[in-house]
Protein backbone atom coordinates (compact mmCIF):
# COMPACT_ATOMS: atom_id res chain seq x y z
CA UNK A 1 0.00 0.00 0.00
CA UNK A 2 1.76 3.17 -1.19
CA UNK A 3 -0.97 5.68 -0.67
CA UNK A 4 -2.40 6.63 2.69
CA UNK A 5 -6.10 6.15 3.29
CA UNK A 6 -5.93 7.88 6.61
CA UNK A 7 -6.85 11.49 6.00
CA UNK A 8 -8.82 13.71 3.69
CA UNK A 9 -7.88 14.93 0.24
CA UNK A 10 -5.96 18.18 0.01
CA UNK A 11 -9.12 19.87 -1.22
CA UNK A 12 -11.18 18.24 1.50
CA UNK A 13 -13.76 16.74 -0.87
CA UNK A 14 -13.59 13.11 0.17
CA UNK A 15 -13.89 12.32 3.87
CA UNK A 16 -11.57 9.55 4.95
CA UNK A 17 -9.31 9.62 1.88
CA UNK A 18 -5.94 11.18 1.13
CA UNK A 19 -3.57 11.42 -1.80
CA UNK A 20 -0.60 11.95 0.55
CA UNK A 21 1.93 9.34 1.60
CA UNK A 22 1.88 7.69 4.99
CA UNK A 23 3.99 9.60 7.51
CA UNK A 24 6.67 7.17 8.79
CA UNK A 25 6.74 9.10 12.07
CA UNK A 26 3.13 8.22 12.88
CA UNK A 27 2.32 4.95 11.13
CA UNK A 28 4.82 2.17 10.54
CA UNK A 29 3.74 -0.74 8.29
CA UNK A 30 3.29 -4.00 10.19
CA UNK A 31 3.14 -2.36 13.63
CA UNK A 32 -0.56 -2.79 14.35
CA UNK A 33 -1.57 -4.15 17.75
CA UNK A 34 -4.95 -5.26 19.13
CA UNK A 35 -6.24 -2.79 21.73
CA UNK A 36 -6.54 -3.76 25.41
CA UNK A 37 -10.04 -4.98 26.25
CA UNK A 38 -10.34 -4.13 29.95
CA UNK A 39 -9.87 -0.99 31.99
CA UNK A 40 -6.88 -2.39 33.90
CA UNK A 41 -5.18 -3.38 30.66
CA UNK A 42 -5.86 0.08 29.21
CA UNK A 43 -4.16 1.65 32.23
CA UNK A 44 -0.94 -0.15 31.28
CA UNK A 45 -0.88 1.79 28.01
CA UNK A 46 -1.33 5.23 29.57
CA UNK A 47 1.56 7.68 29.65
CA UNK A 48 0.98 10.79 27.54
CA UNK A 49 -1.20 12.10 30.38
CA UNK A 50 1.77 12.00 32.75
CA UNK A 51 4.03 13.81 30.30
CA UNK A 52 1.56 16.55 29.43
CA UNK A 53 0.54 16.96 33.08
CA UNK A 54 4.12 17.92 33.80
CA UNK A 55 3.57 20.87 31.51
CA UNK A 56 -0.09 21.54 32.31
CA UNK A 57 0.30 21.80 36.08
CA UNK A 58 3.05 24.36 36.18
CA UNK A 59 3.47 28.06 35.57
CA UNK A 60 -0.23 28.72 34.99
CA UNK A 61 -1.10 27.23 38.34
CA UNK A 62 1.70 28.42 40.57
CA UNK A 63 1.83 31.94 39.12
CA UNK A 64 -1.41 32.84 37.32
CA UNK A 65 -3.94 30.75 39.25
CA UNK A 66 -2.45 31.69 42.62
CA UNK A 67 -2.09 35.26 41.39
CA UNK A 68 -5.74 35.40 40.35
CA UNK A 69 -6.80 34.15 43.76
CA UNK A 70 -4.49 36.65 45.46
CA UNK A 71 -5.95 39.50 43.37
CA UNK A 72 -9.66 38.63 43.21
CA UNK A 73 -10.28 36.40 46.21
CA UNK A 74 -12.76 33.54 45.80
CA UNK A 75 -15.08 35.31 43.35
CA UNK A 76 -13.58 33.53 40.31
CA UNK A 77 -13.40 30.00 41.74
CA UNK A 78 -15.94 28.87 39.13
CA UNK A 79 -13.70 30.22 36.38
CA UNK A 80 -10.88 27.92 37.53
CA UNK A 81 -13.07 24.87 36.93
CA UNK A 82 -14.05 26.19 33.50
CA UNK A 83 -10.37 26.65 32.66
CA UNK A 84 -9.58 23.11 33.80
CA UNK A 85 -12.44 21.26 32.12
CA UNK A 86 -13.53 23.12 28.99
CA UNK A 87 -10.41 22.42 26.94
CA UNK A 88 -10.13 18.68 27.57
CA UNK A 89 -12.80 17.96 24.95
CA UNK A 90 -10.59 19.60 22.30
CA UNK A 91 -7.58 17.67 23.59
CA UNK A 92 -9.46 14.38 23.22
CA UNK A 93 -11.13 15.08 19.88
CA UNK A 94 -8.16 16.59 18.07
CA UNK A 95 -6.04 13.65 19.19
CA UNK A 96 -8.78 11.23 18.10
CA UNK A 97 -8.40 12.72 14.64
CA UNK A 98 -4.60 12.46 14.67
CA UNK A 99 -4.30 8.87 15.88
CA UNK A 100 -6.94 7.54 13.48
CA UNK A 101 -5.70 9.42 10.40
CA UNK A 102 -1.95 9.36 10.95
CA UNK A 103 -1.72 13.13 10.55
CA UNK A 104 0.60 15.00 12.85
CA UNK A 105 -0.85 18.12 14.46
CA UNK A 106 0.88 20.45 12.00
CA UNK A 107 -0.10 18.39 8.98
CA UNK A 108 -3.69 18.48 10.21
CA UNK A 109 -3.62 22.28 10.49
CA UNK A 110 -2.34 22.48 6.93
CA UNK A 111 -5.55 20.80 5.75
CA UNK A 112 -7.64 23.74 6.95
CA UNK A 113 -8.60 25.93 3.93
CA UNK A 114 -6.79 29.23 3.38
CA UNK A 115 -3.22 29.87 2.27
CA UNK A 116 -0.73 32.70 2.82
CA UNK A 117 2.63 33.27 1.11
CA UNK A 118 5.46 31.26 2.61
CA UNK A 119 9.23 31.06 2.15
CA UNK A 120 8.87 28.16 -0.30
CA UNK A 121 5.30 28.42 -1.50
CA UNK A 122 1.83 28.93 0.00
CA UNK A 123 1.39 27.89 3.62
CA UNK A 124 -1.83 27.42 5.56
CA UNK A 125 -2.75 30.39 7.72
CA UNK A 126 -3.05 28.21 10.86
CA UNK A 127 0.58 27.22 10.34
CA UNK A 128 1.58 30.89 10.42
CA UNK A 129 -0.50 31.34 13.58
CA UNK A 130 1.23 28.35 15.13
CA UNK A 131 4.60 29.84 14.22
CA UNK A 132 3.61 33.12 15.85
CA UNK A 133 2.55 31.17 18.92
CA UNK A 134 5.93 29.48 19.01
CA UNK A 135 7.81 32.78 19.17
CA UNK A 136 5.40 34.30 21.67
CA UNK A 137 5.59 31.14 23.78
CA UNK A 138 9.34 31.35 24.35
CA UNK A 139 9.02 34.31 26.79
CA UNK A 140 6.58 32.22 28.80
CA UNK A 141 9.16 29.47 28.95
CA UNK A 142 11.64 32.07 30.15
CA UNK A 143 9.28 32.88 33.02
CA UNK A 144 9.02 29.18 33.86
CA UNK A 145 12.79 28.67 33.88
CA UNK A 146 13.21 31.80 35.98
CA UNK A 147 10.49 30.74 38.40
CA UNK A 148 12.17 27.36 38.81
CA UNK A 149 15.39 29.23 39.55
CA UNK A 150 13.63 31.26 42.23
CA UNK A 151 12.32 28.03 43.75
CA UNK A 152 15.82 26.56 43.78
CA UNK A 153 17.09 29.75 45.42
CA UNK A 154 14.72 29.13 48.33
CA UNK A 155 16.25 25.69 48.80
CA UNK A 156 19.94 26.41 48.25
CA UNK A 157 20.51 30.14 48.61
CA UNK A 158 22.07 30.20 45.13
CA UNK A 159 20.91 33.43 43.40
CA UNK A 160 17.90 32.94 41.13
CA UNK A 161 19.76 34.09 38.02
CA UNK A 162 22.45 31.44 38.49
CA UNK A 163 19.94 28.79 39.58
CA UNK A 164 17.87 29.41 36.45
CA UNK A 165 20.97 29.01 34.28
CA UNK A 166 21.73 25.68 35.96
CA UNK A 167 18.16 24.51 35.39
CA UNK A 168 18.26 25.48 31.70
CA UNK A 169 21.49 23.52 31.21
CA UNK A 170 20.23 20.43 33.06
CA UNK A 171 16.99 20.44 31.05
CA UNK A 172 18.99 20.76 27.86
CA UNK A 173 21.15 17.74 28.76
CA UNK A 174 18.21 15.53 29.75
CA UNK A 175 16.16 16.35 26.67
CA UNK A 176 19.06 16.00 24.26
CA UNK A 177 18.94 12.23 24.92
CA UNK A 178 15.57 12.17 23.14
CA UNK A 179 14.24 9.29 25.22
CA UNK A 180 10.45 9.29 25.67
CA UNK A 181 10.51 6.59 28.35
CA UNK A 182 13.22 8.38 30.28
CA UNK A 183 11.20 11.60 30.24
CA UNK A 184 8.05 9.69 31.24
CA UNK A 185 9.72 8.27 34.36
CA UNK A 186 11.05 11.69 35.39
CA UNK A 187 7.64 13.29 34.87
CA UNK A 188 5.87 10.64 36.95
CA UNK A 189 8.12 11.35 39.92
CA UNK A 190 7.77 15.12 39.62
CA UNK A 191 4.00 15.09 39.05
CA UNK A 192 3.41 12.97 42.17
CA UNK A 193 5.72 15.21 44.17
CA UNK A 194 4.18 18.56 43.38
CA UNK A 195 0.59 17.29 43.46
CA UNK A 196 1.04 15.85 46.94
CA UNK A 197 2.72 19.05 48.15
CA UNK A 198 -0.05 21.41 47.05
CA UNK A 199 -2.89 19.20 48.26
CA UNK A 200 -1.22 18.87 51.68
CA UNK A 201 -0.96 22.62 52.09
CA UNK A 202 -4.55 23.21 50.98
CA UNK A 203 -5.79 20.64 53.50
CA UNK A 204 -3.71 22.15 56.29
CA UNK A 205 -5.14 25.59 55.47
CA UNK A 206 -8.42 24.36 56.89
CA UNK A 207 -6.83 24.27 60.36
CA UNK A 208 -5.82 27.93 60.25
CA UNK A 209 -7.52 31.32 60.26
CA UNK A 210 -7.45 31.21 56.43
CA UNK A 211 -9.73 28.18 56.13
CA UNK A 212 -12.22 27.88 53.28
CA UNK A 213 -15.80 28.50 54.43
CA UNK A 214 -19.20 27.79 52.94
CA UNK A 215 -19.57 31.53 52.35
CA UNK A 216 -16.34 31.50 50.28
CA UNK A 217 -17.69 28.64 48.18
CA UNK A 218 -21.00 30.47 47.64
CA UNK A 219 -19.10 33.55 46.46
CA UNK A 220 -16.92 31.39 44.24
CA UNK A 221 -19.89 29.86 42.44
CA UNK A 222 -22.01 32.99 42.10
CA UNK A 223 -20.65 33.16 38.52
CA UNK A 224 -19.62 36.79 38.78
CA UNK A 225 -16.92 38.03 36.40
CA UNK A 226 -15.60 41.42 37.58
CA UNK A 227 -14.10 43.15 34.54
CA UNK A 228 -11.23 44.61 36.55
CA UNK A 229 -9.81 41.09 36.76
CA UNK A 230 -10.46 40.23 33.11
CA UNK A 231 -6.87 40.50 31.86
CA UNK A 232 -5.49 38.17 34.52
CA UNK A 233 -8.49 35.82 34.27
CA UNK A 234 -8.10 35.44 30.50
CA UNK A 235 -4.37 34.81 30.86
CA UNK A 236 -5.09 32.25 33.56
CA UNK A 237 -7.59 30.52 31.25
CA UNK A 238 -4.98 30.45 28.50
CA UNK A 239 -2.32 28.76 30.65
CA UNK A 240 -4.39 26.71 33.12
CA UNK A 241 -5.43 23.21 32.19
CA UNK A 242 -4.44 22.15 28.70
CA UNK A 243 -3.46 25.27 26.79
CA UNK A 244 -3.16 25.41 23.01
CA UNK A 245 0.51 24.43 23.02
CA UNK A 246 -0.12 21.49 25.32
CA UNK A 247 -3.03 20.27 23.20
CA UNK A 248 -0.67 20.25 20.23
CA UNK A 249 2.05 18.58 22.29
CA UNK A 250 -0.32 15.88 23.53
CA UNK A 251 -0.90 14.63 19.99
CA UNK A 252 2.85 14.10 19.57
CA UNK A 253 3.24 12.29 22.88
CA UNK A 254 0.43 9.95 21.75
CA UNK A 255 2.33 9.31 18.52
CA UNK A 256 5.47 8.44 20.47
CA UNK A 257 3.44 6.19 22.76
CA UNK A 258 2.40 4.32 19.61
CA UNK A 259 -1.37 4.82 19.37
CA UNK A 260 -1.59 5.65 15.62
CA UNK A 261 0.81 2.91 14.52
CA UNK A 262 -1.11 0.36 16.60
CA UNK A 263 -4.30 1.36 14.75
CA UNK A 264 -2.62 1.19 11.33
CA UNK A 265 -3.12 3.00 8.04
CA UNK A 266 -5.06 0.41 6.02
CA UNK A 267 -8.75 1.20 6.45
CA UNK A 268 -9.70 -1.68 4.19
CA UNK A 269 -8.46 -4.05 6.87
CA UNK A 270 -11.63 -5.62 8.37
CA UNK A 271 -10.13 -5.22 11.86
CA UNK A 272 -9.25 -1.54 11.43
CA UNK A 273 -12.44 -0.08 12.93
CA UNK A 274 -12.25 -2.36 15.96
CA UNK A 275 -8.62 -1.45 16.56
CA UNK A 276 -9.33 2.25 16.12
CA UNK A 277 -12.24 2.27 18.56
CA UNK A 278 -10.23 0.25 21.08
CA UNK A 279 -7.26 2.63 21.03
CA UNK A 280 -9.63 5.62 21.15
CA UNK A 281 -10.84 4.19 24.47
CA UNK A 282 -7.23 4.09 25.67
CA UNK A 283 -6.85 7.71 24.56
CA UNK A 284 -10.02 8.75 26.38
CA UNK A 285 -8.84 7.03 29.56
CA UNK A 286 -5.56 8.89 29.27
CA UNK A 287 -7.36 12.22 28.81
CA UNK A 288 -9.45 11.52 31.91
CA UNK A 289 -6.22 10.87 33.82
CA UNK A 290 -4.93 14.25 32.64
CA UNK A 291 -8.12 15.99 33.75
CA UNK A 292 -8.07 14.40 37.20
CA UNK A 293 -4.41 15.25 37.76
CA UNK A 294 -4.73 18.86 36.67
CA UNK A 295 -7.92 19.48 38.67
CA UNK A 296 -6.46 18.16 41.92
CA UNK A 297 -3.26 20.10 41.37
CA UNK A 298 -4.85 23.35 40.13
CA UNK A 299 -7.75 24.09 42.47
CA UNK A 300 -5.55 23.99 45.63
CA UNK A 301 -3.35 26.76 44.19
CA UNK A 302 -6.34 29.04 43.69
CA UNK A 303 -7.72 28.21 47.14
CA UNK A 304 -4.35 28.96 48.73
CA UNK A 305 -3.97 32.19 46.76
CA UNK A 306 -7.49 33.39 47.62
CA UNK A 307 -7.44 32.12 51.18
CA UNK A 308 -3.94 33.22 52.23
CA UNK A 309 -2.49 35.80 49.86
CA UNK A 310 -5.74 37.76 49.24
CA UNK A 311 -6.48 37.97 52.94
CA UNK A 312 -2.96 39.10 53.78
CA UNK A 313 -2.74 41.55 50.85
CA UNK A 314 0.39 39.90 49.41
CA UNK A 315 1.01 40.39 45.69
CA UNK A 316 3.45 38.02 43.95
CA UNK A 317 5.56 39.93 41.42
CA UNK A 318 9.12 40.58 40.29
CA UNK A 319 12.21 38.82 41.55
CA UNK A 320 10.48 37.92 44.84
CA UNK A 321 7.53 36.20 43.15
CA UNK A 322 8.24 32.71 44.46
CA UNK A 323 9.20 33.98 47.92
CA UNK A 324 5.87 35.82 48.22
CA UNK A 325 4.01 32.75 46.98
CA UNK A 326 5.76 30.64 49.60
CA UNK A 327 3.61 32.33 52.25
CA UNK A 328 0.75 30.13 51.01
CA UNK A 329 2.63 27.30 52.70
CA UNK A 330 4.33 29.06 55.59
CA UNK A 331 1.03 30.55 56.79
CA UNK A 332 -0.66 27.15 56.74
CA UNK A 333 2.11 24.71 57.66
CA UNK A 334 4.61 26.91 59.51
CA UNK A 335 7.90 28.62 58.67
CA UNK A 336 9.64 25.30 58.17
CA UNK A 337 7.45 24.65 55.10
CA UNK A 338 9.30 27.24 53.02
CA UNK A 339 11.47 24.26 52.15
CA UNK A 340 8.39 22.27 51.16
CA UNK A 341 7.18 25.09 48.92
CA UNK A 342 10.61 25.63 47.41
CA UNK A 343 10.82 21.93 46.59
CA UNK A 344 7.25 21.90 45.24
CA UNK A 345 7.85 25.01 43.12
CA UNK A 346 11.00 23.46 41.74
CA UNK A 347 9.16 20.21 40.95
CA UNK A 348 6.36 22.05 39.19
CA UNK A 349 8.44 24.43 37.13
CA UNK A 350 11.28 22.08 36.28
CA UNK A 351 8.80 19.43 35.13
CA UNK A 352 7.06 22.12 33.04
CA UNK A 353 10.39 23.04 31.51
CA UNK A 354 11.18 19.44 30.61
CA UNK A 355 7.78 18.59 29.16
CA UNK A 356 7.30 21.96 27.46
CA UNK A 357 10.69 22.01 25.74
CA UNK A 358 10.50 18.28 24.99
CA UNK A 359 7.12 18.68 23.33
CA UNK A 360 8.22 21.74 21.36
CA UNK A 361 11.16 19.74 20.07
CA UNK A 362 8.79 17.16 18.65
CA UNK A 363 6.62 19.76 16.93
CA UNK A 364 9.61 21.67 15.54
CA UNK A 365 10.46 19.23 12.68
CA UNK A 366 6.93 19.66 11.34
CA UNK A 367 7.49 23.39 10.97
CA UNK A 368 10.40 22.55 8.65
CA UNK A 369 8.18 20.16 6.68
CA UNK A 370 5.15 22.43 6.33
CA UNK A 371 7.25 25.47 5.41
CA UNK A 372 8.99 23.41 2.72
CA UNK A 373 12.48 23.13 4.22
CA UNK A 374 12.38 19.33 4.63
CA UNK A 375 10.68 16.27 3.18
CA UNK A 376 8.25 14.27 5.32
CA UNK A 377 9.69 10.93 4.17
CA UNK A 378 13.38 11.67 4.68
CA UNK A 379 13.54 14.25 7.48
CA UNK A 380 15.81 13.36 10.39
CA UNK A 381 13.44 14.30 13.19
CA UNK A 382 15.93 13.51 15.94
CA UNK A 383 18.37 16.06 14.54
CA UNK A 384 15.80 18.88 14.40
CA UNK A 385 14.53 17.98 17.86
CA UNK A 386 18.01 17.98 19.36
CA UNK A 387 18.75 21.43 17.90
CA UNK A 388 15.54 22.75 19.44
CA UNK A 389 16.05 21.32 22.93
CA UNK A 390 19.60 22.70 23.04
CA UNK A 391 18.85 26.22 21.80
CA UNK A 392 15.46 27.01 23.33
CA UNK A 393 16.28 26.58 27.06
CA UNK A 394 19.21 28.95 26.66
CA UNK A 395 17.08 31.46 24.73
CA UNK A 396 14.37 31.25 27.40
CA UNK A 397 16.91 31.94 30.12
CA UNK A 398 18.24 34.96 28.22
CA UNK A 399 14.70 36.38 27.98
CA UNK A 400 14.19 35.89 31.72
CA UNK A 401 17.34 37.92 32.44
CA UNK A 402 16.39 40.55 29.85
CA UNK A 403 12.95 40.98 31.49
CA UNK A 404 14.56 41.89 34.82
CA UNK A 405 13.68 38.46 36.26
CA UNK A 406 9.90 39.05 36.21
CA UNK A 407 8.41 35.57 35.56
CA UNK A 408 4.73 36.51 35.84
CA UNK A 409 5.06 39.23 33.19
CA UNK A 410 6.67 36.80 30.73
CA UNK A 411 4.13 34.09 31.43
CA UNK A 412 1.16 36.45 31.16
CA UNK A 413 2.28 37.58 27.68
CA UNK A 414 2.39 34.00 26.41
CA UNK A 415 -0.75 32.96 28.26
CA UNK A 416 -2.91 35.71 26.73
CA UNK A 417 -1.89 34.75 23.21
CA UNK A 418 -2.49 31.07 24.05
CA UNK A 419 -6.07 31.93 25.05
CA UNK A 420 -6.64 33.75 21.75
CA UNK A 421 -5.52 30.76 19.67
CA UNK A 422 -7.77 28.19 21.36
CA UNK A 423 -10.80 28.72 19.03
CA UNK A 424 -8.53 28.00 16.06
CA UNK A 425 -7.88 24.54 17.48
CA UNK A 426 -11.49 23.77 18.38
CA UNK A 427 -12.75 25.11 15.04
CA UNK A 428 -10.09 23.17 13.12
CA UNK A 429 -11.05 20.00 14.98
CA UNK A 430 -14.69 20.38 13.91
CA UNK A 431 -13.65 20.91 10.29
CA UNK A 432 -11.15 18.04 10.23
CA UNK A 433 -13.53 15.54 11.76
CA UNK A 434 -16.23 16.49 9.28
CA UNK A 435 -14.12 16.57 6.11
CA UNK A 436 -11.08 14.37 6.68
CA UNK A 437 -12.01 11.67 9.18
CA UNK A 438 -13.46 8.20 8.63
CA UNK A 439 -17.17 8.46 9.58
CA UNK A 440 -16.95 5.10 11.38
CA UNK A 441 -14.76 6.51 14.15
CA UNK A 442 -16.15 10.02 14.48
CA UNK A 443 -17.43 11.07 17.93
CA UNK A 444 -21.06 10.59 18.90
CA UNK A 445 -23.60 13.40 19.11
CA UNK A 446 -22.99 14.35 22.80
CA UNK A 447 -19.26 14.83 22.25
CA UNK A 448 -19.90 16.66 18.98
CA UNK A 449 -22.24 19.08 20.77
CA UNK A 450 -19.67 19.55 23.55
CA UNK A 451 -17.01 20.37 20.96
CA UNK A 452 -19.29 22.92 19.27
CA UNK A 453 -20.11 24.50 22.64
CA UNK A 454 -16.41 24.77 23.46
CA UNK A 455 -15.70 26.39 20.09
CA UNK A 456 -18.48 28.98 20.54
CA UNK A 457 -17.34 29.77 24.08
CA UNK A 458 -13.69 30.17 23.10
CA UNK A 459 -14.51 32.24 20.05
CA UNK A 460 -16.73 34.52 22.15
CA UNK A 461 -13.94 34.87 24.70
CA UNK A 462 -11.44 35.78 21.98
CA UNK A 463 -13.77 38.44 20.56
CA UNK A 464 -14.25 39.84 24.07
CA UNK A 465 -10.49 39.99 24.69
CA UNK A 466 -9.83 41.78 21.40
CA UNK A 467 -12.63 44.26 22.10
CA UNK A 468 -11.36 44.76 25.63
CA UNK A 469 -7.80 45.41 24.40
CA UNK A 470 -8.60 47.78 21.54
CA UNK A 471 -11.90 49.47 22.33
CA UNK A 472 -12.32 49.65 26.11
Amino acid sequence: MTESTTAGDADGTTPGRSTGEIDPYTQVPGATMPPPQTFLKRVKHLGPSVIVSGSIVGSGEIFLTSGLGATAGFVLLWWVFVACWSKSVVQAELTRYCITTGDTYMRALHRVPGRLPGPRGPVGWPIWMAAAGFFIGVPGLGGIVGGAGQGLELLTGVPAALSAAIIAIIAMIILATGSYRYIERIMLFLVIGFTATTILSAVMMQFTEFRLTSEDVAIGFAFDFPLEYAALAIAMYGYTGVNSGEIAAYTYWCVEKGYPKYIGANRDDPNWVGRAKGWIKVLQTDVWATLIILTFATVPFFVLGAGVLFESGAKPEGIDTVRVLSSMFTETLGEWSIWVFGLGAFFILFSTTLSGVGAGGRVFPDYAIEFGFADRQTIRREKWTRIYVIVVPLLAYALYIAAAQRPILLIQISATFAALTLPIQSGATLFLQKRHMDPRVRPGLPMHIALWATFVFQLSMTIFVLWFLFFS
